[in-house]
Protein backbone atom coordinates (compact mmCIF):
# COMPACT_ATOMS: atom_id res chain seq x y z
CA UNK A 1 0.00 0.00 0.00
CA UNK A 2 1.44 3.44 -0.90
CA UNK A 3 2.85 5.38 2.03
CA UNK A 4 1.21 8.76 2.59
CA UNK A 5 1.17 11.27 5.39
CA UNK A 6 -2.06 11.31 7.39
CA UNK A 7 -3.26 12.53 10.75
CA UNK A 8 -4.21 9.39 12.64
CA UNK A 9 -7.33 8.97 14.70
CA UNK A 10 -8.35 6.05 16.84
CA UNK A 11 -11.66 4.38 16.07
CA UNK A 12 -13.33 2.84 19.10
CA UNK A 13 -12.53 -0.87 19.19
CA UNK A 14 -15.51 -1.92 21.31
CA UNK A 15 -18.11 -1.24 18.62
CA UNK A 16 -20.53 -4.10 18.02
CA UNK A 17 -22.77 -2.73 15.27
CA UNK A 18 -21.20 -1.02 12.25
CA UNK A 19 -22.85 0.72 9.31
CA UNK A 20 -20.86 1.10 6.08
CA UNK A 21 -22.23 3.57 3.52
CA UNK A 22 -21.27 2.15 0.14
CA UNK A 23 -20.66 4.02 -3.12
CA UNK A 24 -23.07 4.37 -6.03
CA UNK A 25 -21.13 3.11 -9.08
CA UNK A 26 -20.51 -0.57 -9.84
CA UNK A 27 -16.79 -0.19 -10.47
CA UNK A 28 -16.28 1.93 -7.36
CA UNK A 29 -18.27 -0.60 -5.34
CA UNK A 30 -15.85 -3.35 -6.41
CA UNK A 31 -12.92 -1.22 -5.30
CA UNK A 32 -14.33 -0.89 -1.76
CA UNK A 33 -14.25 -4.67 -1.22
CA UNK A 34 -10.74 -4.75 0.33
CA UNK A 35 -11.79 -2.03 2.77
CA UNK A 36 -14.88 -3.95 3.82
CA UNK A 37 -12.64 -6.97 4.37
CA UNK A 38 -10.35 -4.83 6.54
CA UNK A 39 -13.29 -3.70 8.68
CA UNK A 40 -14.32 -7.32 9.20
CA UNK A 41 -10.80 -8.33 10.20
CA UNK A 42 -10.58 -5.43 12.64
CA UNK A 43 -13.99 -6.21 14.15
CA UNK A 44 -14.53 -9.98 13.72
CA UNK A 45 -17.38 -10.15 16.25
CA UNK A 46 -19.24 -7.04 15.10
CA UNK A 47 -22.39 -6.98 13.00
CA UNK A 48 -21.59 -5.18 9.75
CA UNK A 49 -24.38 -3.69 7.64
CA UNK A 50 -23.88 -2.13 4.22
CA UNK A 51 -26.12 0.68 2.94
CA UNK A 52 -26.05 0.84 -0.88
CA UNK A 53 -28.16 1.66 -3.90
CA UNK A 54 -30.02 -1.34 -5.38
CA UNK A 55 -28.07 -1.39 -8.65
CA UNK A 56 -24.74 -2.06 -6.91
CA UNK A 57 -26.03 -4.36 -4.17
CA UNK A 58 -25.48 -7.58 -6.13
CA UNK A 59 -21.71 -7.00 -6.01
CA UNK A 60 -21.84 -7.76 -2.28
CA UNK A 61 -24.10 -10.82 -2.26
CA UNK A 62 -22.63 -13.91 -0.55
CA UNK A 63 -19.78 -11.83 0.85
CA UNK A 64 -18.91 -13.29 4.28
CA UNK A 65 -17.66 -9.92 5.52
CA UNK A 66 -21.18 -8.43 5.37
CA UNK A 67 -24.03 -9.46 7.67
CA UNK A 68 -26.79 -7.34 6.11
CA UNK A 69 -27.36 -5.30 2.96
CA UNK A 70 -29.69 -2.32 3.41
CA UNK A 71 -31.04 -0.81 0.20
CA UNK A 72 -31.12 2.93 -0.35
CA UNK A 73 -34.35 2.86 -2.38
CA UNK A 74 -36.09 5.45 -4.56
CA UNK A 75 -38.54 5.88 -1.66
CA UNK A 76 -35.68 7.47 0.28
CA UNK A 77 -35.34 10.44 -2.09
CA UNK A 78 -36.07 13.96 -0.92
CA UNK A 79 -36.17 15.30 2.63
CA UNK A 80 -39.05 13.02 3.61
CA UNK A 81 -37.29 9.97 2.20
CA UNK A 82 -34.05 10.77 4.00
CA UNK A 83 -35.88 11.19 7.28
CA UNK A 84 -37.60 7.86 6.66
CA UNK A 85 -34.27 6.11 5.97
CA UNK A 86 -32.65 7.75 9.00
CA UNK A 87 -35.51 6.50 11.15
CA UNK A 88 -35.07 2.96 9.83
CA UNK A 89 -31.35 3.09 10.57
CA UNK A 90 -31.91 4.59 14.04
CA UNK A 91 -33.88 1.49 15.03
CA UNK A 92 -30.82 -0.65 14.31
CA UNK A 93 -28.75 1.26 16.91
CA UNK A 94 -25.45 1.44 15.06
CA UNK A 95 -22.35 2.24 17.12
CA UNK A 96 -20.31 3.57 14.20
CA UNK A 97 -20.70 4.55 10.55
CA UNK A 98 -17.90 4.37 7.99
CA UNK A 99 -18.74 6.49 4.96
CA UNK A 100 -17.03 5.43 1.75
CA UNK A 101 -19.40 7.62 -0.22
CA UNK A 102 -18.10 11.19 -0.33
CA UNK A 103 -21.46 12.98 -0.48
CA UNK A 104 -22.91 15.34 2.13
CA UNK A 105 -26.00 13.13 2.03
CA UNK A 106 -24.11 10.17 3.52
CA UNK A 107 -22.98 12.15 6.57
CA UNK A 108 -26.37 13.79 7.04
CA UNK A 109 -28.25 10.50 7.12
CA UNK A 110 -25.75 8.97 9.55
CA UNK A 111 -26.15 12.01 11.81
CA UNK A 112 -29.95 11.93 11.59
CA UNK A 113 -29.83 8.21 12.38
CA UNK A 114 -28.08 9.02 15.67
CA UNK A 115 -24.93 7.03 14.91
CA UNK A 116 -22.49 8.23 17.60
CA UNK A 117 -19.26 7.65 15.66
CA UNK A 118 -19.19 8.85 12.05
CA UNK A 119 -16.02 8.47 9.97
CA UNK A 120 -15.44 9.78 6.47
CA UNK A 121 -13.34 12.05 4.31
CA UNK A 122 -13.83 15.75 4.97
CA UNK A 123 -15.42 16.51 1.61
CA UNK A 124 -18.56 18.12 0.19
CA UNK A 125 -18.84 20.50 3.15
CA UNK A 126 -19.77 17.72 5.56
CA UNK A 127 -16.88 17.96 8.04
CA UNK A 128 -19.05 19.23 10.92
CA UNK A 129 -21.38 16.23 10.55
CA UNK A 130 -18.51 13.78 11.12
CA UNK A 131 -16.99 12.84 14.46
CA UNK A 132 -13.82 11.78 12.63
CA UNK A 133 -13.35 13.95 9.55
CA UNK A 134 -10.34 12.53 7.69
CA UNK A 135 -8.44 15.27 5.84
CA UNK A 136 -8.05 14.87 2.10
CA UNK A 137 -4.44 15.65 1.30
CA UNK A 138 -3.01 16.13 -2.19
CA UNK A 139 -1.17 12.80 -2.13
CA UNK A 140 -4.39 10.81 -1.66
CA UNK A 141 -6.32 11.77 -4.79
CA UNK A 142 -3.82 10.50 -7.43
CA UNK A 143 -3.58 7.01 -5.91
CA UNK A 144 -5.63 4.05 -7.07
CA UNK A 145 -9.12 4.12 -5.59
CA UNK A 146 -8.51 0.82 -3.77
CA UNK A 147 -5.92 2.69 -1.68
CA UNK A 148 -8.16 5.76 -1.43
CA UNK A 149 -10.72 3.76 0.56
CA UNK A 150 -8.10 1.81 2.53
CA UNK A 151 -6.44 5.07 3.52
CA UNK A 152 -9.68 6.23 5.11
CA UNK A 153 -9.59 3.20 7.38
CA UNK A 154 -5.87 3.52 8.05
CA UNK A 155 -6.37 7.10 9.17
CA UNK A 156 -9.11 5.87 11.52
CA UNK A 157 -6.72 3.41 13.15
CA UNK A 158 -7.86 0.27 11.30
CA UNK A 159 -5.10 -2.02 10.05
CA UNK A 160 -5.17 -2.66 6.29
CA UNK A 161 -3.11 -5.51 4.85
CA UNK A 162 -5.06 -7.39 2.17
CA UNK A 163 -5.73 -5.14 -0.79
CA UNK A 164 -7.08 -7.32 -3.60
CA UNK A 165 -10.80 -6.96 -4.47
CA UNK A 166 -12.54 -10.32 -4.70
CA UNK A 167 -16.11 -11.17 -5.74
CA UNK A 168 -17.68 -14.28 -4.17
CA UNK A 169 -19.52 -16.42 -6.71
CA UNK A 170 -21.61 -19.38 -5.64
CA UNK A 171 -21.27 -22.83 -7.17
CA UNK A 172 -24.77 -22.42 -8.60
CA UNK A 173 -23.78 -19.21 -10.35
CA UNK A 174 -20.67 -20.82 -11.83
CA UNK A 175 -22.73 -23.79 -13.01
CA UNK A 176 -25.32 -21.46 -14.58
CA UNK A 177 -22.59 -19.74 -16.62
CA UNK A 178 -21.12 -23.06 -17.75
CA UNK A 179 -24.55 -24.32 -18.74
CA UNK A 180 -25.11 -21.21 -20.87
CA UNK A 181 -21.74 -21.67 -22.53
CA UNK A 182 -22.20 -25.39 -23.12
CA UNK A 183 -25.79 -25.25 -24.34
CA UNK A 184 -25.84 -22.00 -26.32
CA UNK A 185 -22.23 -21.49 -27.25
CA UNK A 186 -20.61 -24.37 -29.14
CA UNK A 187 -16.95 -23.78 -28.35
CA UNK A 188 -15.82 -27.38 -28.25
CA UNK A 189 -13.55 -26.75 -31.26
CA UNK A 190 -11.90 -23.79 -29.53
CA UNK A 191 -10.78 -23.73 -25.91
CA UNK A 192 -10.06 -20.01 -25.95
CA UNK A 193 -12.96 -17.85 -24.69
CA UNK A 194 -12.65 -14.03 -24.67
CA UNK A 195 -15.09 -11.67 -23.01
CA UNK A 196 -15.86 -8.34 -24.71
CA UNK A 197 -17.46 -5.35 -22.98
CA UNK A 198 -18.00 -2.57 -25.56
CA UNK A 199 -20.07 -0.25 -23.36
CA UNK A 200 -19.32 2.26 -20.62
CA UNK A 201 -21.99 3.90 -18.49
CA UNK A 202 -20.16 7.19 -17.86
CA UNK A 203 -20.41 8.43 -21.45
CA UNK A 204 -19.40 8.09 -25.10
CA UNK A 205 -15.90 9.47 -24.40
CA UNK A 206 -15.06 6.16 -22.69
CA UNK A 207 -16.17 3.95 -25.60
CA UNK A 208 -13.85 2.51 -28.22
CA UNK A 209 -15.62 2.51 -31.63
CA UNK A 210 -17.94 -0.51 -32.21
CA UNK A 211 -16.46 -1.25 -35.64
CA UNK A 212 -13.05 -1.73 -34.03
CA UNK A 213 -14.46 -4.16 -31.51
CA UNK A 214 -15.92 -6.02 -34.50
CA UNK A 215 -12.52 -6.15 -36.22
CA UNK A 216 -10.93 -7.32 -32.98
CA UNK A 217 -13.47 -10.13 -32.65
CA UNK A 218 -12.81 -11.22 -36.22
CA UNK A 219 -9.11 -11.43 -35.34
CA UNK A 220 -9.85 -13.48 -32.22
CA UNK A 221 -11.82 -15.96 -34.32
CA UNK A 222 -9.58 -16.10 -37.39
CA UNK A 223 -6.09 -15.79 -35.90
CA UNK A 224 -6.53 -17.19 -32.39
CA UNK A 225 -9.26 -19.73 -33.18
CA UNK A 226 -11.15 -18.27 -30.24
CA UNK A 227 -14.75 -17.59 -29.34
CA UNK A 228 -16.30 -14.48 -27.84
CA UNK A 229 -18.96 -13.56 -25.30
CA UNK A 230 -20.22 -9.97 -25.54
CA UNK A 231 -21.58 -8.61 -22.25
CA UNK A 232 -23.19 -5.39 -21.14
CA UNK A 233 -26.30 -3.80 -19.72
CA UNK A 234 -29.68 -3.56 -21.42
CA UNK A 235 -28.83 0.04 -22.40
CA UNK A 236 -25.75 -1.26 -24.24
CA UNK A 237 -27.54 -4.02 -26.16
CA UNK A 238 -27.76 -1.80 -29.23
CA UNK A 239 -23.99 -1.38 -29.37
CA UNK A 240 -23.54 -5.13 -28.97
CA UNK A 241 -26.03 -5.86 -31.77
CA UNK A 242 -24.18 -3.44 -34.05
CA UNK A 243 -20.91 -5.21 -33.33
CA UNK A 244 -22.35 -8.67 -34.02
CA UNK A 245 -23.76 -7.46 -37.34
CA UNK A 246 -20.40 -5.96 -38.29
CA UNK A 247 -18.54 -9.15 -37.38
CA UNK A 248 -20.90 -11.15 -39.56
CA UNK A 249 -20.12 -8.86 -42.47
CA UNK A 250 -16.32 -9.07 -42.25
CA UNK A 251 -15.76 -12.51 -40.74
CA UNK A 252 -14.47 -15.21 -43.11
CA UNK A 253 -16.01 -18.09 -41.13
CA UNK A 254 -19.74 -18.70 -40.49
CA UNK A 255 -21.03 -17.36 -37.19
CA UNK A 256 -24.54 -18.66 -36.74
CA UNK A 257 -26.68 -21.66 -37.52
CA UNK A 258 -29.04 -21.42 -40.49
CA UNK A 259 -31.62 -23.76 -42.01
CA UNK A 260 -29.41 -24.37 -45.03
CA UNK A 261 -26.16 -25.34 -43.36
CA UNK A 262 -24.69 -26.28 -40.04
CA UNK A 263 -22.61 -23.38 -38.85
CA UNK A 264 -20.61 -22.95 -35.70
CA UNK A 265 -21.53 -20.24 -33.23
CA UNK A 266 -18.41 -18.27 -32.35
CA UNK A 267 -19.99 -15.08 -30.97
CA UNK A 268 -22.51 -15.13 -28.14
CA UNK A 269 -24.24 -11.82 -27.46
CA UNK A 270 -25.39 -11.68 -23.82
CA UNK A 271 -25.65 -7.88 -23.55
CA UNK A 272 -28.88 -6.96 -21.78
CA UNK A 273 -29.67 -10.61 -21.05
CA UNK A 274 -28.13 -10.99 -17.58
CA UNK A 275 -28.33 -9.52 -14.14
CA UNK A 276 -25.13 -8.35 -12.47
CA UNK A 277 -24.40 -11.71 -10.81
CA UNK A 278 -24.91 -13.60 -14.07
CA UNK A 279 -22.67 -11.15 -15.90
CA UNK A 280 -19.94 -11.75 -13.30
CA UNK A 281 -20.33 -15.53 -13.59
CA UNK A 282 -19.91 -15.35 -17.38
CA UNK A 283 -16.84 -13.14 -17.04
CA UNK A 284 -15.32 -15.64 -14.58
CA UNK A 285 -15.41 -18.32 -17.30
CA UNK A 286 -13.40 -16.20 -19.75
CA UNK A 287 -9.71 -16.67 -20.42
CA UNK A 288 -9.31 -12.91 -20.92
CA UNK A 289 -11.52 -9.82 -21.03
CA UNK A 290 -11.33 -6.79 -23.34
CA UNK A 291 -13.18 -3.75 -22.07
CA UNK A 292 -13.57 -0.02 -21.89
CA UNK A 293 -13.08 1.67 -18.50
CA UNK A 294 -16.26 0.43 -16.83
CA UNK A 295 -17.86 -1.52 -14.00
CA UNK A 296 -17.40 -4.88 -15.78
CA UNK A 297 -13.67 -4.08 -16.09
CA UNK A 298 -13.40 -3.95 -12.30
CA UNK A 299 -15.59 -7.05 -11.95
CA UNK A 300 -13.20 -8.94 -14.23
CA UNK A 301 -10.11 -7.87 -12.29
CA UNK A 302 -11.86 -8.80 -9.00
CA UNK A 303 -12.46 -12.26 -10.48
CA UNK A 304 -8.75 -12.37 -11.41
CA UNK A 305 -9.46 -12.63 -15.14
CA UNK A 306 -6.68 -11.06 -17.29
CA UNK A 307 -7.93 -7.72 -18.63
CA UNK A 308 -7.12 -5.50 -21.58
CA UNK A 309 -8.53 -2.10 -20.59
CA UNK A 310 -9.01 0.68 -23.13
CA UNK A 311 -8.65 4.16 -21.60
CA UNK A 312 -9.28 7.54 -23.18
CA UNK A 313 -10.94 10.32 -21.23
CA UNK A 314 -10.42 8.80 -17.76
CA UNK A 315 -7.40 8.32 -15.50
CA UNK A 316 -5.76 4.89 -15.76
CA UNK A 317 -3.75 5.50 -12.57
CA UNK A 318 -6.70 5.88 -10.21
CA UNK A 319 -9.31 3.68 -11.90
CA UNK A 320 -7.39 1.09 -13.93
CA UNK A 321 -7.84 -2.67 -13.41
CA UNK A 322 -6.27 -3.53 -10.07
CA UNK A 323 -3.40 -5.97 -9.69
CA UNK A 324 -0.90 -7.64 -11.99
CA UNK A 325 -1.49 -9.52 -15.24
CA UNK A 326 -3.48 -6.79 -17.00
CA UNK A 327 -2.74 -4.42 -19.89
CA UNK A 328 -3.95 -0.83 -20.18
CA UNK A 329 -4.11 0.72 -23.66
CA UNK A 330 -4.08 4.50 -23.79
CA UNK A 331 -2.58 7.29 -25.90
CA UNK A 332 -0.42 10.04 -24.45
CA UNK A 333 -2.31 13.10 -25.70
CA UNK A 334 -2.31 16.68 -24.36
CA UNK A 335 -6.09 16.53 -23.89
CA UNK A 336 -6.22 13.17 -22.10
CA UNK A 337 -7.40 12.38 -19.52
CA UNK A 338 -10.01 15.12 -19.69
CA UNK A 339 -12.54 13.31 -17.42
CA UNK A 340 -15.39 14.43 -19.70
CA UNK A 341 -18.46 12.36 -20.55
CA UNK A 342 -18.31 13.51 -24.18
CA UNK A 343 -15.33 14.64 -26.22
CA UNK A 344 -15.06 18.48 -26.03
CA UNK A 345 -13.35 18.59 -29.45
CA UNK A 346 -15.75 16.14 -31.04
CA UNK A 347 -13.07 13.97 -32.65
CA UNK A 348 -12.56 11.49 -29.77
CA UNK A 349 -8.85 11.26 -30.62
CA UNK A 350 -8.00 9.48 -27.37
CA UNK A 351 -10.08 6.54 -28.60
CA UNK A 352 -9.72 6.68 -32.39
CA UNK A 353 -5.91 6.69 -32.16
CA UNK A 354 -6.05 3.31 -30.39
CA UNK A 355 -5.86 0.81 -33.25
CA UNK A 356 -7.19 -2.72 -33.51
CA UNK A 357 -3.57 -3.88 -33.67
CA UNK A 358 -2.83 -2.11 -30.36
CA UNK A 359 -5.59 -3.98 -28.57
CA UNK A 360 -4.99 -7.29 -30.34
CA UNK A 361 -1.29 -7.25 -29.45
CA UNK A 362 -2.15 -6.47 -25.83
CA UNK A 363 -4.63 -9.33 -25.77
CA UNK A 364 -2.06 -11.78 -27.12
CA UNK A 365 0.40 -10.60 -24.47
CA UNK A 366 -1.90 -11.46 -21.55
CA UNK A 367 -3.43 -14.68 -22.88
CA UNK A 368 -2.94 -17.69 -20.59
CA UNK A 369 -0.82 -20.12 -22.61
CA UNK A 370 0.88 -22.30 -19.99
CA UNK A 371 -0.57 -25.52 -18.63
CA UNK A 372 -0.01 -26.35 -14.98
CA UNK A 373 -0.53 -29.01 -12.37
CA UNK A 374 -1.66 -27.42 -9.11
CA UNK A 375 -0.42 -29.54 -6.24
CA UNK A 376 -1.64 -29.92 -2.71
CA UNK A 377 1.37 -30.24 -0.40
CA UNK A 378 0.75 -32.30 2.77
CA UNK A 379 -0.47 -35.77 1.85
CA UNK A 380 0.34 -35.29 -1.84
CA UNK A 381 4.08 -34.69 -2.26
CA UNK A 382 5.07 -34.99 1.41
CA UNK A 383 3.67 -36.96 4.34
CA UNK A 384 0.88 -35.22 6.24
CA UNK A 385 2.24 -34.77 9.78
CA UNK A 386 -0.80 -32.80 11.04
CA UNK A 387 0.66 -29.28 11.25
CA UNK A 388 4.23 -29.96 10.19
CA UNK A 389 6.35 -27.35 11.96
CA UNK A 390 9.94 -28.63 11.82
CA UNK A 391 12.26 -29.96 9.14
CA UNK A 392 13.04 -32.89 11.43
CA UNK A 393 9.59 -34.33 10.67
CA UNK A 394 9.65 -33.69 6.92
CA UNK A 395 9.22 -36.82 4.78
CA UNK A 396 9.10 -36.36 1.01
CA UNK A 397 7.27 -39.22 -0.67
CA UNK A 398 9.63 -41.60 -2.45
CA UNK A 399 7.93 -41.09 -5.81
CA UNK A 400 7.62 -37.29 -5.59
CA UNK A 401 10.85 -36.38 -7.39
CA UNK A 402 10.30 -38.74 -10.31
CA UNK A 403 6.65 -37.76 -10.56
CA UNK A 404 7.42 -34.05 -10.67
CA UNK A 405 10.09 -34.65 -13.32
CA UNK A 406 7.59 -36.51 -15.53
CA UNK A 407 5.10 -33.67 -15.26
CA UNK A 408 7.79 -31.11 -16.12
CA UNK A 409 8.88 -33.21 -19.09
CA UNK A 410 5.26 -33.24 -20.28
CA UNK A 411 5.30 -29.45 -20.36
CA UNK A 412 3.55 -28.56 -17.10
CA UNK A 413 4.34 -25.79 -14.69
CA UNK A 414 4.11 -27.05 -11.10
CA UNK A 415 2.28 -24.80 -8.63
CA UNK A 416 1.91 -25.68 -4.94
CA UNK A 417 -1.43 -24.73 -3.34
CA UNK A 418 -1.64 -25.36 0.40
CA UNK A 419 -3.84 -24.42 3.36
CA UNK A 420 -1.74 -23.59 6.43
CA UNK A 421 -4.21 -22.65 9.15
CA UNK A 422 -1.58 -23.74 11.69
CA UNK A 423 -0.12 -20.25 11.27
CA UNK A 424 -3.32 -18.60 12.51
CA UNK A 425 -3.68 -21.25 15.22
CA UNK A 426 -0.21 -20.45 16.54
CA UNK A 427 1.08 -23.98 15.86
CA UNK A 428 3.34 -23.14 12.91
CA UNK A 429 5.55 -20.12 12.31
CA UNK A 430 4.92 -18.46 8.98
CA UNK A 431 8.68 -18.20 8.45
CA UNK A 432 8.90 -22.01 8.58
CA UNK A 433 6.14 -22.41 5.96
CA UNK A 434 8.00 -20.05 3.62
CA UNK A 435 11.32 -21.87 4.16
CA UNK A 436 9.74 -25.31 3.70
CA UNK A 437 7.98 -24.30 0.50
CA UNK A 438 11.23 -22.87 -0.87
CA UNK A 439 13.00 -26.12 0.04
CA UNK A 440 10.38 -28.19 -1.81
CA UNK A 441 10.63 -25.92 -4.85
CA UNK A 442 14.36 -26.61 -5.01
CA UNK A 443 14.14 -30.34 -4.25
CA UNK A 444 11.17 -31.18 -6.49
CA UNK A 445 11.35 -28.54 -9.23
CA UNK A 446 8.09 -26.88 -8.21
CA UNK A 447 7.82 -23.48 -9.87
CA UNK A 448 5.91 -21.61 -7.15
CA UNK A 449 4.05 -22.10 -3.90
CA UNK A 450 0.97 -20.30 -2.62
CA UNK A 451 -0.30 -20.78 0.92
CA UNK A 452 -3.29 -19.62 2.96
CA UNK A 453 -2.29 -18.62 6.52
CA UNK A 454 -5.83 -17.96 7.77
CA UNK A 455 -8.07 -19.72 10.26
CA UNK A 456 -11.15 -21.34 8.68
CA UNK A 457 -13.39 -19.04 10.73
CA UNK A 458 -11.98 -16.05 8.85
CA UNK A 459 -13.75 -17.24 5.68
CA UNK A 460 -11.05 -15.86 3.43
CA UNK A 461 -11.09 -16.22 -0.38
CA UNK A 462 -7.71 -17.98 -0.45
CA UNK A 463 -8.48 -21.03 1.70
CA UNK A 464 -9.19 -24.09 -0.45
CA UNK A 465 -11.65 -24.77 -1.97
CA UNK A 466 -11.98 -21.03 -2.60
CA UNK A 467 -10.06 -20.12 -5.76
CA UNK A 468 -7.92 -17.06 -4.94
CA UNK A 469 -4.56 -18.88 -4.79
CA UNK A 470 -4.69 -20.61 -8.21
CA UNK A 471 -6.32 -17.56 -9.81
CA UNK A 472 -3.44 -15.42 -8.54
CA UNK A 473 -1.05 -17.95 -10.04
CA UNK A 474 -2.92 -17.75 -13.34
CA UNK A 475 -2.25 -14.01 -13.62
CA UNK A 476 1.38 -14.31 -12.60
CA UNK A 477 2.27 -17.37 -14.68
CA UNK A 478 -0.26 -17.01 -17.57
CA UNK A 479 -1.87 -20.37 -16.87
CA UNK A 480 -4.63 -21.81 -19.03
CA UNK A 481 -6.98 -23.31 -16.45
CA UNK A 482 -8.84 -25.47 -18.99
CA UNK A 483 -5.57 -27.21 -19.87
CA UNK A 484 -4.51 -27.64 -16.24
CA UNK A 485 -5.01 -30.09 -13.36
CA UNK A 486 -5.47 -29.84 -9.60
CA UNK A 487 -4.15 -32.80 -7.62
CA UNK A 488 -4.66 -33.51 -3.92
CA UNK A 489 -5.64 -36.05 -1.29
CA UNK A 490 -8.83 -34.32 -0.12
CA UNK A 491 -12.17 -33.62 -1.73
CA UNK A 492 -11.65 -29.88 -1.22
CA UNK A 493 -8.69 -30.12 -3.63
CA UNK A 494 -10.80 -31.46 -6.48
CA UNK A 495 -13.64 -29.11 -5.55
CA UNK A 496 -11.15 -26.31 -6.12
CA UNK A 497 -10.35 -27.82 -9.53
CA UNK A 498 -14.05 -27.57 -10.41
CA UNK A 499 -14.24 -23.93 -9.33
CA UNK A 500 -11.33 -22.87 -11.53
CA UNK A 501 -12.30 -25.01 -14.54
CA UNK A 502 -9.35 -27.40 -14.24
CA UNK A 503 -9.36 -31.22 -14.15
CA UNK A 504 -9.42 -32.65 -10.63
CA UNK A 505 -7.34 -35.70 -9.62
CA UNK A 506 -7.96 -37.19 -6.17
CA UNK A 507 -5.29 -39.27 -4.42
CA UNK A 508 -7.11 -41.88 -2.34
CA UNK A 509 -6.31 -45.53 -1.64
CA UNK A 510 -10.02 -46.03 -0.95
CA UNK A 511 -12.17 -44.44 -3.69
CA UNK A 512 -14.98 -42.35 -2.16
CA UNK A 513 -18.61 -43.01 -3.06
CA UNK A 514 -19.11 -39.45 -4.24
CA UNK A 515 -16.44 -37.16 -5.68
CA UNK A 516 -16.16 -34.42 -8.28
CA UNK A 517 -12.73 -35.72 -9.33
CA UNK A 518 -12.22 -36.74 -12.96
CA UNK A 519 -9.89 -39.50 -11.77
CA UNK A 520 -9.23 -41.17 -8.42
CA UNK A 521 -5.61 -42.32 -8.18
CA UNK A 522 -4.27 -44.84 -5.69
CA UNK A 523 -1.08 -42.77 -5.24
CA UNK A 524 1.02 -39.99 -6.78
CA UNK A 525 2.63 -42.28 -9.37
CA UNK A 526 -0.79 -43.44 -10.56
CA UNK A 527 -2.06 -39.84 -10.76
CA UNK A 528 0.91 -38.70 -12.84
CA UNK A 529 0.64 -41.73 -15.13
CA UNK A 530 -3.03 -40.89 -15.81
CA UNK A 531 -2.27 -37.23 -16.53
CA UNK A 532 0.65 -38.02 -18.85
CA UNK A 533 -1.31 -40.65 -20.78
CA UNK A 534 -4.26 -38.27 -21.09
CA UNK A 535 -1.97 -35.57 -22.48
CA UNK A 536 -0.44 -37.97 -24.99
CA UNK A 537 -3.82 -39.15 -26.25
CA UNK A 538 -4.89 -37.19 -29.37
Amino acid sequence: MPQIRVNYYSMSHDVKNILIRGVNWIGDAVLTLPSIRAVRKAFPEARISLLVKPWVSEIFLNNPDIDEIILYEDTHKGIGGKLKLAGELRKKKFDAAILFQNAFDAALIARLAGVPERIGYSRDGRGLLLTKAIPLSKDILPMHQVYYYLNLLKAAGIETKEVRPFIWLTDEERQWARDVINSKFKIQNSKLLIGINPGATYGSAKRWPPERFAALIAGIINELDGSVIIVGSEAEAGIANEIVASVGAIHELPLHQTRNAKRETRVLNMAGKTNLRQLAALIAECDAFVTNDSGPMHIASALLVPVVAIFGSTDKTSTGPFGEGHKIITKDLPCSPCMKRECPDGDLRCMTEITVEDVFDALKAILPREKAVFLDRDGTVIEDKNYLNTFDNLVIFSDSRESMLKLKDTGFKLIGITNQSGIARGIIEEKFVIELNAHLQKELGIDAFYYCPHHPDERCPCRKPEPLMPLTARLRHKINMKASYMMGDKELDVKLAWKIGATGVLLSATPPEDTCASYVAKDLTDAVRWIVEREETP
